[in-house]
Order: structure tokens, then C-alpha cells, then sequence
């Protein structure tokens, strides 16, 4: 069955770079139509979608993080990441990635697949 998992440190100090993997195993992420998009959810705030890597390679980052997210992969081993930069302790939140045979969305139910999220707590 398909599979996501999330990893990355759990504590990243203020003006850092958060750097997180997203697993997946089950399906390759060359999949034709197939998206893979990073969320994330503040606590006690709604997700928020960040951006895309697509089935060819090309990347769509919301404008909300534009300057400061970028989205890559690497096909050998099944892996997307994403790159933030310059964090604040607003970053703070339950990061996911999911995949859909589009993207943008920010309901879960709009996902074919979801990671057990990780979470990612912003402080010095």
C-alpha cells in the first residue's frame, strides 16, 4: 500500500533552516498526474498548504512562502523535501505531505494519500 513518512528535527532555533523528508514507498513519485504537496497546521489553526513538486519535477510554492519554501525530490530514493528558510517561531506547527492527483488544496479529504504529520516547534 502507499506510503508517506515524514521526518526532520523537531526543534529548529529561530533565523534556521527547516529542512524535512517525505518517504514515500508504495508508489513512485514519477506517477503520472500524481502531486506531492507539503502542509502544515499551526496549532489551533487551519492547514495550510505550502507547495507542490508534480510528477514531471516542477515545483508550485503558495505565494504565503514565497522566498522562503522551496520543494525538491530525489527519484532514487523516493523522497520529497522541503526547505524553509530564515523560520520564525510562527513556523511552528504539524508539518504533512500528501499526495493528490492535483494540488492547492487544503482539506484533507481533497488528499489520496496523507504522512502521520511531524511536528515542528520553532524556539531558541
Amino acid at each position: 500500500q502507499v506510503q508517506l513518512q515524514e521526518s526532520g528535527p523537531g526543534l529548529v532555533k529561530p533565523s534556521h533552516t527547516l529542512s524535512l523528508t517525505c518517504t514515500v514507498s508504495g508508489i513512485s513519485i514519477t506517477t503520472t498526474d500524481t502531486y506531492w504537496s507539503w502542509l502544515r497546521q499551526p496549532p489551533g489553526k487551519a492547514l495550510e498548504w505550502m507547495g507542490v513538486i508534480g510528477f514531471t519535477g516542477r515545483t508550485v510554492v503558495s505565494p504565503f512562502f514565497s522566498g522562503r519554501a522551496s520543494i525538491s525530490r530525489d527519484t532514487t530514493k523516493s523522497q520529497v523535501f522541503l526547505q524553509l528558510t530564515s523560520v520564525i517561531p510562527e513556523d511552528t506547527a504539524v508539518y504533512y505531505c500528501a499526495s493528490a492527483k492535483t494540488y492547492g488544496m487544503e482539506s484533507r479529504g481533497q488528499y489520496d494519500y496523507w504522512g502521520q504529520g511531524t511536528q515542528v516547534t520553532v524556539s531558541s
